[in-house]
Formats: C-alpha cells, sequence, structure tokens
C-alpha cells in the first residue's frame, strides 16, 4: 500500500509565497511522474505542475513563472514552490504520484491540502 500526505496549504495574501510538500510512504521501488492538480468547486481538476526528474518538468500555463516544482527521490517527497499568488490560486491542491511497487506504476492521490489567497 501506498500513501501520499500533503503539508504546506493555508492562508496567504495575494503576492504572497507558500510551499507544499507531499510524501509518499509504503512499499516503494520508484515514483515515476509525481506533482500537483488543483480543483475549485466550480472547476475542473487542472494540472498545476509535475516532474518526472528535476530537469524534466511541466507547468499549467496559468502558473508558469510564479510556481516551481521539485523532487526528492531518496525522501519520496516532491514540492511546490508557490510565488506571487493571486486570488485565483485558491483551491485544493492535490498531490499525485505514479509509484511503482512491484513491476507496474500504479497512480495514487493525496487527500489535498487547501491553499487559499485573500487580503
Amino acid at each position: 500500500q501506498v500513501q501520499l500526505v500533503e503539508s504546506g496549504g493555508g492562508l496567504v495574501q495575494p503576492g504572497g509565497s507558500l510551499r507544499l510538500s507531499c510524501t509518499a510512504s509504503g512499499m516503494i521501488y520508484s515514483i515515476a511522474n509525481m506533482g500537483w492538480y488543483r480543483q475549485t468547486s466550480d472547476k475542473e481538476r487542472e494540472l498545476v505542475a509535475t516532474a518526472m526528474s528535476n530537469t524534466n518538468t511541466h507547468y499549467g500555463d496559468s502558473v508558469k513563472g510564479r510556481f516551481t516544482i521539485s523532487r526528492d527521490d531518496a525522501k519520496n517527497t516532491v514540492w511546490l514552490q508557490m510565488n506571487n499568488l493571486k486570488a485565483e490560486d485558491t483551491a485544493v491542491y492535490y498531490c499525485h504520484a505514479e509509484v511503482r511497487s512491484g513491476i507496474r506504476y500504479n497512480p495514487y492521490w493525496g487527500q489535498g491540502t487547501q491553499v487559499t489567497v485573500s487580503s
């Protein structure tokens, strides 16, 4: 079994910064793609940022230039550094990972962490 646990969400002012963390635990051989998605009540869940490695990353258009994703495979952890936050960044952020426990990779989701950007 694999579990993803997120932390770092909270309330921040517009223009401020926040850093999210997600750590995978359990029977893990390796992790392929790992990253973050977000969702509000009136929008579909959207990609924020993913990383196959620290040199192979992908960002959603709305966060490019403001967010940075990084990972440490030795710790099975991925971070999302969010700078210059805007009100429209308010959402529940979900960690996602493709985890290999045996032969194949399987997708896992965290429970989500609330990020609220407001003055």
